[in-house]
């Protein structure tokens, strides 16, 4: 694949879960027949968003076999299948091939923080070495991992390797972004973050190709037009839809104040952040879409948090109703019921 071909729209799908904890793989087929049908690009299974640090192995390989059936062919399929142990994503990128895809997502070796050298060749190089057929995404994501492969070690392994073929920016860190435009002509830069999206591609030193995207499980189709216009050149247009999605891009992370009460009464205020995939799965909860609970630690929000959430839901709806009206079509639900009744968010949160 020229890497210029890596672009659009792709979801970062959440993992459904039932109330015991095992997956619900009734409910990711929905949500991924929801995606085809909004015409997505590419669906990423297994990522951040997909909680894959609390999937076994087993699970892990089983959600990327599976997302693979349920597309049937009708949009792309990215694999998460990155690991702090170079061996362990040999073998994840192993089943992944076996399942017949081709694409994964790797993400830099979080916790024990290896150098951009190291990184560089004790894990990119030793996966693209033993598994020739491979095509790679590299997942720069320092916030989650503590550590990051440089823009240079990036060209030197995408002039090595051509199957290198995009890299997923969640630095927020545009001036990389824009070096990595000048070492990389060719190279796909994929927006990691939806709320730099539009920045990312409307710019002329970043032209990024588009999105892995957390609201796309919810706004597929509003999301991918933005994109699209993006890649035609209308930055006006995307710059409209930019705007009415504004508010769901500045939910992925929630922070929310709340007291904590200590034994002799004192009454302490606490800031927590929410990070994804909590705010989705929150949201996709309340609107009657599959996504079931997080495995701990994942938990659940605050009443201020999901206020923030229920929000940004509210300004949505009531603007550009046209956003939301998919998932009342195809999910059968009543979505201003949903949005309103306190019934549908007081089981999401802490009491």
């Amino acid at each position: 694949m020229p890497r210029s071909e890596f672009k659009g729209s792709w979801t970062a799908l959440i993992t459904p879960f039932k109330d015991n904890g095992s997956v619900d793989f009734e409910g990711l087929e929905k949500n991924i027949e929801f995606q085809t049908d909004q015409g997505i690009t590419g669906i990423l299974a297994v990522g951040t968003t997909g909680e894959s640090p609390t999937l076994n192995t087993k699970e892990h390989l089983e959600v990327i076999v599976k997302a693979g059936e349920f597309a049937k062919g009708r949009c792309g399929v990215l694999a998460g299948a990155g690991s702090n142990s170079t061996q362990e994503a040999i073998e994840h990128c192993r089943h992944t091939l076996d399942a017949g895809i081709q694409k994964v997502l790797l993400v830099d070796c979080y916790y024990n923080g290896p150098s951009s050298l190291e990184l560089r060749d004790e894990y990119y190089k030793r996966i693209l070495d033993e598994l020739t057929d491979i095509e790679v995404v590299i997942y720069v994501i320092p916030g989650r991992t503590g550590t990051a492969i440089s823009t240079t070690d990036i060209a030197v392994l995408s002039e090595e390797y051509d199957r290198v073929i995009a890299i997923k920016e969640a630095t927020g860190d545009l001036g990389r972004m824009a070096e990595e435009r000048s070492l990389m002509p060719e190279m796909s830069i994929m927006s990691g973050d939806d709320d730099k999206t539009y920045e990312m591609m409307a710019g002329n030193s970043i032209k990024a190709q588009g999105v892995i995207s957390v609201m796309t499980n919810i706004a597929p189709r509003a999301i991918t037009q933005m994109v699209d216009e993006l890649l035609k050149g209308n930055s006006q247009k995307g710059e409209q839809l930019a705007k009415k999605l504004k508010p769901f891009f500045s939910i992925v992370t929630v922070k929310a104040k709340s007291e904590r009460i200590l034994s002799d009464g004192r009454k302490i205020v606490v800031e927590d952040k929410f990070r994804n995939p909590l705010a989705i799965k929150t949201m996709m909860n309340a609107l009657g879409m599959p996504a079931g609970p997080g495995r701990p630690p994942i938990g659940k929000m605050t009443q201020k948090g999901i206020d923030v959430v229920r929000d940004a839901l509210k300004q949505v709806f009531e603007a550009s109703p046209e956003i939301l009206k998919p998932i009342e079509d195809f999910y059968n639900v009543d979505l201003e019921k949903n949005i309103y009744d306190d019934r549908s968010w007081e089981p999401l949160m802490y009491r």
